[in-house]
């Protein structure tokens, strides 16, 4: 029996690994729950699995029955001697100290939330490696990779191809951009997501964050990892060894999937899940993204190639500017210009704990400042 953390238990990720532990009683024990501020939905799941063990970063005013408060909170909560697995789910940054809490205590982390890798990388795998600590991908095109590289040596590994649905707007006449609306941008033609990443997809922002992560996942160079756009979403990562032999990783559109494999890695465990049936799928196709499409993705490539704190910026004003989005203070052509001013103001250094907190705080505010003055 493994015993089961959730930190982001009420967002999509939190909610589908629910469904999967509800499918697995006899393998898989919910312990305890985390959220960033939905109260009312975490005391809902709490009440619905019978769980005391509950977390919130941010409670509201008169929240009763949390037991673990604020990210220090967290922290400690995830350190708990009856705890195997922590699943990481928690949107953004908030969630790295949490996670190298985790991993220091040594507890396996399966991990969802790209942005800590993307903003601190270099801590993160020192942690892993440090303490032997598990951490295991959930994303879909991660676990893909991690999967596919079972079939051989990890020096072997010349190539990893991440793909990406290319969002909404993969045809859409680059000359309508600036008329884009949230409801459009949150339309994604494959999967069903929280809104902070559904619009990531559309700006494919989230894929060029997946490469800053799988850098660090897997030990590659920069250069070894690209992205192909694949509309129909059923191959998630291609790998190519030292010989030329390709291994891909393919699946329906459906995050149990991923998170079921870390959950119960290295054993893999029948399900009813839908089944992949390719004489329905009909044709698998590829293309190379246009980076006059998806400024985000070459944004990410340079602050992986700049290193230090930018991918901190390149993730913490990501972050800031998509809300702004989903609030429509921006248009959806904002987010990579208003990106790329936050990176050309950052000057990097190391990226040490501190200096990457910092370097978070200081791009939020930045472009929180930035965002006052369009407004006036």
């Amino acid at each position: 029996m493994r015993r089961v953390l959730v930190l982001g238990s009420t967002g999509s990720i939190g909610r589908q690994t629910l469904d999967v532990l509800r499918r697995l009683p006899q393998q898989l024990q919910l312990v305890g729950l985390a959220a960033y501020s939905d109260y009312c939905a975490l005391q809902a799941q709490a009440t619905e699995w019978g769980v005391e063990v509950l977390g919130l970063v941010c409670p509201p005013k008169g929240a009763t029955g949390i037991s673990y408060v604020g990210v220090e909170g967290l922290c400690a909560m995830v350190q708990r001697e009856d705890v195997d697995v922590v699943v990481v789910a928690l949107g953004g940054a908030v969630a790295l100290e949490p996670t190298l809490a985790a991993l220091e205590a040594g507890k396996t982390v399966a991990l969802a939330t790209k942005e800590v890798l993307v903003a601190a990388g270099a801590l993160v795998m020192e942690v892993a490696q440090r303490t032997g600590a598990p951490l295991l991908p959930i994303d879909s095109e991660h676990s893909g990779a991690f999967q596919a590289m079972q079939a051989g040596k990890r020096e072997q590994v010349a190539r990893l191809t991440l793909t990406a649905s290319g969002g909404p707007f993969r045809t859409r006449p680059l000359d309508t951009f600036d008329t884009i609306t949230v409801e459009e941008a949150l339309e994604h033609p494959n999967w069903k997501m929280g809104k902070k990443i559904t619009v990531d997809s559309a700006t494919m922002m989230n894929k060029g964050l997946e490469v800053i992560e799988a850098q660090w996942l897997f030990g590659l160079r920069l250069e070894q990892v690209e992205v192909l756009i694949h509309p129909q979403s059923i191959v998630h990562a291609l790998v190519e060894f030292v010989d030329g032999s390709v291994i891909a990783q393919l699946s329906l559109p459906d995050m149990r999937l991923p998170i079921l494999y870390a959950l119960m890695y290295p054993e893999r465990v029948a399900t009813e899940f839908p089944r992949l049936r390719l004489e329905q799928i009909g044709q698998l196709t590829f293309e190379a993204p246009d980076p006059q499409r998806y400024p985000c993705l070459s944004l990410a490539y340079e602050a992986a190639r700049i290193g230090g704190t930018m991918p901190t910026v390149l993730n913490a004003a990501n972050e800031v500017a998509v809300r702004a989005f989903l609030e429509h203070q921006i248009r959806f052509t904002d987010i990579p210009r208003l990106v790329e001013q936050a990176m050309a103001a950052h000057a990097p250094v190391p990226p040490t704990l501190e200096n990457v907190l910092q370097a978070d705080a200081w791009a939020r505010a930045w472009l929180a400042a930035r965002l006052a003055q369009r407004s006036v």
